[in-house]
């Protein structure tokens, strides 16, 4: 079975989800009014909106359905002031009343795809979605020892690619960790767009001291800190000014 058919035959069934009506001008107004605060009041944040927020990052869309991102909320008050400092004390993170560190991980997709296999089984699912699970995420994921699988990879793709579509990545620990990133990214902005639909507001930071973060978690190898998120309700001047951006047509493009 080619990559292809494999594909083709995870398709669902007769599984029918309609799309709930929206309102742009509510999402609208959550977007534009979402901005990383330097400084936040006094004012404390429910942990129903925490964990609200934390629920809304763990369905943002994800690579495979690989559901590699985890967030740690530092509720320890002694964690919370190492974290600050590995934070470099910047205002964002003294000032929040919470916080919480958002981490991709590289090491966890063999755990999850059996899980997700568990599930699908259980759902009895088309035998497609499982082959893709258990033959394809193993292909795209595993790099071998030295990395030689991933160099193979690297070159068996590249000839295929010659004459048709192929999958190029990820063929090295360096894609790894592209990929978890990527979707830790995605789950960080549902997180703070929930964050501010709530009525608080956040500030992701990607400054920090990653080793020492690590350290405050106890987080092994396959960790990667993505960034700490701020959290609590803006300050008067909490913003430090007006939102900028750089001419559209710099960045979007039709073609």
């Amino acid at each position: 079975m080619s990559f292809t058919d494999i594909l083709e035959k995870s398709k669902p069934g007769n599984y029918d989800e309609p799309a709930l009506e929206c309102s742009w001008d509510e999402f609208h107004k959550v977007v534009t009014s979402r901005r990383s605060v330097r400084q936040y009041d006094a004012t404390p944040v429910p942990e129903s909106v925490m964990r609200d927020a934390i629920d809304a990052g763990l369905i943002a869309p994800t690579s495979s359905n690989l559901q590699q991102t985890e967030f740690y909320w530092v509720r320890s008050s002694e964690k919370k002031a190492m974290l600050v400092l590995a934070c470099f004390g910047q205002p964002a993170a003294k000032t929040a009343q919470e916080l919480v560190v958002i981490v991709a991980r590289t090491d966890t997709w063999k755990r999850n795809a059996k899980g997700v296999v568990k599930q699908l089984r259980e759902a009895d699912a088309p035998r497609g979605a499982i082959a893709y699970y258990e033959r394809l995420v193993p292909l795209a994921y595993r790099n071998g020892p030295l990395g030689l699988l991933g160099l193979f990879k690297r070159i068996y793709f590249a000839i295929i690619g010659l004459w048709k579509p192929t999958p190029r990545e990820p063929k090295s620990r360096a894609d790894i960790r592209v990929w978890a990133h990527k979707s830790a990214a995605l789950a960080a902005e549902n997180f703070m767009l929930a964050v501010r639909a709530k009525g608080f507001d956040s500030c992701p930071m990607e400054g920090n001291d990653s080793k020492r973060v690590k350290r405050i978690l106890g987080l092994g190898c396959g960790a990667e800190i993505c960034m700490v998120v701020s959290v609590g309700k803006r300050a008067e001047g909490g913003v430090y000014g007006p939102q900028m951006r750089l001419q559209r047509d710099w960045f979007a493009f039709e073609v």
